[in-house]
């Protein structure tokens, strides 16, 4: 009896390492060479702030507000079918945490957007984008990655913060994120 106490024990305080090995995704492929990845720290965020950007033009002015909401931004490219199943795997343990706020399915393309709720109902604290099948959209053309002409197979994009769902679908605009003009409440 003593030794199952203490293996359940040992089990629950096991619990959130394993949580955290889940979460480390961007981690574990941080420096693969089948991958770009980009972490963009908060210091950065504050310095394209800083910037002067034209703060008269109230368009502008909305857009300075979100990227200084935004405290963390990470992405992973990838065509490497191995890594484009882990990371779907990844997605789907890491969305039971989240709600899922729109999936969007065209020519083979899957798009899935996933949010943690923040203050109120416009406001999110994290929104994890995947997207799965872009070689197919494509149409096997590729894209120019550090000079080189590449497949994207998966991305996942994770961004938290105190994020603007109104203001998020201009982010993903710019960013040219495959279903990004699909959160823009206009459409």
């Amino acid at each position: 009896m003593k030794n199952k106490i203490i293996v359940f024990v040992l089990a629950i305080m096991l619990l959130p390492i394993t949580g955290m090995a889940q979460s480390n995704i961007f981690d574990k492929y941080s420096d693969n060479n089948d991958v770009t990845y980009v972490n963009i720290k908060p210091k950065m965020f504050q310095m394209i702030v800083k910037m002067g950007i034209n703060v008269d033009d109230p368009e502008a002015r909305s857009y300075m507000d979100m990227v200084k909401s935004i405290t963390s931004f990470k992405t992973i490219v990838t065509d490497n079918k191995a890594i484009s199943t882990d990371i779907s795997k990844w997605v789907k343990s890491r969305s039971g945490g989240l709600e899922e706020l729109m999936e969007v399915k065209d020519d083979g393309t899957e798009v899935k957007f996933y949010v943690k709720e923040g203050k109120d109902a416009d406001h999110v604290k994290e929104l994890l984008i995947f997207v799965n099948g872009v070689d197919k959209a494509m149409k096997g053309k590729g894209v120019e990655i550090n000079g080189e002409n590449r497949k994207i197979e998966t991305v996942v994009v994770s961004l938290t913060g105190d994020i603007n769902l109104n203001e998020i679908s201009k982010l993903t605009d710019k960013m040219n994120i495959p279903g990004g003009k699909h959160l823009d409440k206009k459409n």
